[in-house]
């Protein structure tokens, strides 16, 4: 079976160096979704998915994929802000062991402690209404993990 990877440090031995990565922001009624460019510099938000049961989340995920060519996934990993794991994070590597059983892609998670709060900001500097703000949130937060992977990869990259 197909094992998340804990460390980026870890991943990027495995990671396809011209497909995009995708960036998934897990809530409990949301998957914000994100994708990077091919090149593995640029995040983009996608889609929020609203959270069904996990065979019909997972299907759409894999319709991504497919589509958008993916090589890797990352998950948001939610610490407490003392870096602890709680019941969120248990339920984030729950999602992951899950996934990899559907595909062959490497996965890997990012603490996500500031993303929602940064993307939350982001939103309201560009002046964007409640409503558009709520529906929004979860892919423009994914989008947030997703560009600190790359950049974190783009780092490692350059120091090699």
């Amino acid at each position: 079976m197909n094992h998340p990877f804990e460390t980026i440090e870890e991943l990027i031995e495995k990671l396809p160096k011209t497909q995009a990565i995708m960036g998934l922001d897990l809530g409990t009624k949301t998957i914000g979704v994100a994708v990077s460019d091919s090149f593995q510099s640029v995040a983009t938000p996608l889609e929020t998915v609203k959270r069904k049961k996990f065979g019909v989340d997972a299907a759409r995920l894999l319709e991504i994929i497919e589509h958008r060519s993916v090589g890797a996934i990352i998950l948001g990993l939610p610490r407490n802000m003392d870096g602890s794991e709680g019941p969120r994070c248990q339920s984030t590597r729950a999602f992951a062991r899950n996934i990899a059983k559907l595909t062959p892609l490497p996965i890997s998670y990012w603490d996500e402690r500031l993303s929602t709060v940064a993307a939350e900001r982001a939103l309201l500097e560009a002046d964007t209404t409640r409503k558009r703000r709520t529906e929004v949130i979860d892919h423009v937060a994914a989008s947030y993990i997703l560009q600190g992977v790359l950049d974190r990869l783009g780092h490692l990259r350059s120091a090699t």
